[in-house]
């Protein structure tokens, strides 16, 4: 009923044990001379150079964890705050359009101050200064305009603000910038 082929019936080597011919003397001392080769300064310096590369290891491990750590709290909140960057836009452009001085204005500008300042002790900190260098790192350029009256790439005016959390640029600010004016020099020392 068994055919040869089937798993009760294949041999498996896999535990046989190999008789090279050594008595337990022989085993014995091979044991010995490697356990004194172990004792042996080379072998110390061996095994205390890999226990200090080890350390030194788990310590860069540990410092990386750390610093991942602290930088995922530090940017937790940027998904959420990227998305209300449109509710702070839209706070801009009622205020803009809002008659100043009416309760309504106050109102909203109280409830865009409280929000802003809450989302400030987060980390958030604007983009939107006119009349700066333009910076590729922090702008985005969308209007050119021909104004030979102020020096060429210069922010002329912030379509849309940008925002930066701690350090992190979470979105360019949106700018018109003027082009045909004198070139500016770079400060004298750089």
């Amino acid at each position: 009923m068994n055919d040869k082929n089937t798993p009760n019936d294949v041999d498996d080597d896999r535990y046989v044990i190999e008789d090279t011919g050594d008595t337990v003397e022989d085993i014995e001392h091979e044991m010995e001379v490697a356990a004194q080769e172990a004792t042996t300064p080379a072998a110390a310096d061996d095994f205390r150079d890999r226990y200090l590369r080890s350390l030194a290891d788990f310590e860069n491990f540990r410092k990386r964890s750390e610093r991942e750590k602290n930088d995922f709290q530090r940017y937790a909140l940027a998904g959420m705050v990227r998305d209300l960057l449109p509710v702070l836009d839209n706070f801009d452009r009622g205020l803009e359009h809002a008659e100043e001085g009416d309760e309504f204005h106050k109102g909203m500008a109280l409830i865009y101050k409280q929000l802003f300042d809450v989302l400030q002790r987060h980390g958030l900190k604007p983009i939107g200064e006119s009349g700066v260098r333009f910076d590729p790192n922090i702008h985005e350029g969308v209007v050119r305009v021909e104004d030979p009256s102020v020096p060429s790439h210069t922010v002329v005016e912030v379509l849309q603000k940008g925002y930066v959390l701690h350090d992190r640029l979470i979105r360019p600010a949106m700018v018109k910038v003027a082009v045909g004016g004198p070139e500016e020099t770079a400060p004298s020392g750089t």
